[in-house]
C-alpha cells in the first residue's frame, strides 16, 4: 500500500462490464449502436426505430416499427397527479424537476412492482414517451404557459416541440430534433449509464435507476456543456464583430479558461455526433434568420482546433441547433435526459439479463496500517 496517486483515478480505460449495446472507437471516431454505424443511423432512421435498435437488438420491422410507435402514443399523455406535482414545484432548475417526476412516475406505473424483463421493457416504452413530455411540459410552465395534449398523430421529436412550442413543427425542425435524439441516444459506459447500471446491478427497479442516470447527468462535469456553450455565444454577440470574438477566445486561452464543448474524454478525432449536428446548426440557423451562432462557433472551433488542438465535442453544435429550435437554454440538459433515456433503459434491460452486483474495490491511500491506536484521554 503506498500513498502515490491512482494511475486509473476516474477509472480511466478500466472495462468494468461486457456491453452489446454500443461500440466507440475513439481513435478512428466510430460511434456504432448494436454495430449499426451512427452516421448510418442518423441518415436513414427515426428515433423510435433507434429505440428499438438498442432494447430488441435489431432494427424493426416496418409493422414492429408501428406497434412502437402506436404505444409510445399511448403513454406520452401525463397523469393528473403528475401535472399537479409540476405545478408546485418551483421553476429554478429543469433538472431538479425532472429528477423528481421521474421518480413520481412510479407511482402511476401499473408495471412498477413488476421487474420482470416483459415489464421493464413495458416501462421503457413508457419512460422514453412520457419523459418528453415532462421535459416539454415543464418548460411551458417555466414560460407561463399551460399543458398541451400531445399529438397521436405526429412522431417522438415532433411532439416533443409541439408540446413545447404550442406549434406543429415543420419538417425540417422535426427532422433535425429526430437525429439530435438519435445521436445523444447512448454513449457506453458515460457516467450516468455507468451510474444507471450500478444501480440497476442491486435489481432495483427500473425509474430508481434511471433517477440515478438522471442525478448523474445533472453534474456539470456530465451534463450542461452545451447551455454553457450557448450562454458564451450570447455573451459574444453583443460584439459579433470577428475580430473581437478572436481577441475573445483567445484571451480566455490565455488565462487557460476552457471553451465549453471541446475536447472528449473518449474521441481522439472529431466527434462523429458533432458531423451532424454542425451541419444541422448551420440548416437551422439560416432559416430561422439567425446565422451568427453558426458563423461564431465556426469561427471559435478553429481558433480553439488551431491554439488547443481540441475538436469539437456533441455539445458544441447542439447549442446553437436547439437555441434555433426554439428550445430555451434552461432545457438543454433535459433534452439530453429525453435522448437517453434510451440508452439507460437499454443498459438496464441488458444489466437485468446478465446481472451481478456491481461492487469494485478501490486502490487504498491512506495512513499505512496497523497505526497505534491511542486511548481517548491520551489524545
Amino acid at each position: 500500500m503506498t500513498e502515490t496517486p491512482n494511475s486509473k483515478a476516474g477509472l480511466q480505460d478500466v472495462i468494468a462490464t461486457v456491453s452489446g449495446i454500443c461500440f466507440i472507437d475513439g481513435e478512428q471516431g466510430v460511434l456504432s449502436y448494436r454495430g449499426f454505424d451512427i452516421h448510418d443511423l442518423a441518415e436513414q432512421t427515426s428515433f423510435e426505430e433507434v429505440c428499438f435498435l438498442l432494447w430488441y437488438g435489431r432494427l424493426p420491422t416496418r409493422a414492429e416499427l408501428g406497434n412502437l410507435e402506436s404505444e409510445f402514443a399511448q403513454s406520452r399523455t401525463l397523469p393528473e397527479n403528475i401535472l399537479r406535482l409540476m405545478r408546485s414545484l418551483p421553476l429554478a432548475n429543469g433538472m431538479d424537476a425532472l429528477r423528481t417526476l421521474a421518480s413520481a412516475l412510479a407511482h402511476t406505473d401499473p408495471d412498477a412492482a413488476n421487474n420482470s424483463p416483459e415489464a421493464n421493457q413495458r416501462k421503457a416504452i413508457r419512460l422514453t414517451a412520457q419523459l418528453a413530455t415532462l421535459v416539454a411540459t415543464y418548460g411551458r410552465f417555466a414560460n407561463g404557459g399551460a399543458p398541451i395534449e400531445p399529438d397521436p398523430a405526429i412522431g417522438h421529436a415532433a411532439n416533443f416541440l409541439f408540446v413545447l412550442t404550442g406549434e406543429r413543427p415543420d419538417a425540417l425542425a422535426a427532422r433535425a430534433f429526430d437525429v439530435a435524439l438519435i445521436l445523444h441516444a447512448d454513449h457506453e459506459l458515460n457516467a450516468s449509464t455507468f451510474a444507471a447500471r450500478v444501480a440497476a446491478a442491486t435489481l432495483t427497479d427500473m425509474h430508481s435507476a434511471v433517477v440515478a442516470g438522471i442525478g448523474t447527468l445533472k453534474g456539470p462535469l456530465h451534463g450542461g456543456a452545451n447551455a454553457d456553450v450557448m450562454r458564451l455565444l450570447l455573451e459574444l454577440g453583443a460584439a459579433a464583430d470577428p475580430e473581437q470574438i478572436e481577441t475573445a477566445i483567445r484571451e480566455r486561452l490565455t488565462r487557460k479558461e476552457k471553451i465549453p464543448g471541446f475536447g472528449h474524454r473518449v474521441y481522439r478525432t472529431e466527434d462523429p455526433r458533432a458531423t451532424h449536428l454542425r451541419r444541422m446548426s448551420a440548416e437551422l440557423g439560416a432559416r430561422a434568420g439567425q446565422p451568427q451562432w453558426y458563423d461564431m462557433s465556426r469561427r471559435i472551433e478553429a481558433i480553439v482546433a488551431g491554439e488547443k488542438g481540441l475538436n469539437a465535442n456533441v455539445d458544441f453544435y447542439s447549442a446553437s441547433t436547439y437555441y434555433a429550435l426554439g428550445i430555451p437554454i434552461d432545457l438543454f440538459t433535459p433534452v439530453f435526459a429525453v435522448s437517453r433515456i434510451a440508452g439507460w433503459t437499454a443498459h438496464i434491460l441488458e444489466q437485468h439479463a446478465n446481472n451481478r452486483l456491481i461492487r469494485p474495490r478501490a486502490d487504498y491511500t491512506g495512513r499505512l496500517y496497523p497505526q497505534a491506536f491511542v486511548a481517548i484521554d491520551q489524545r
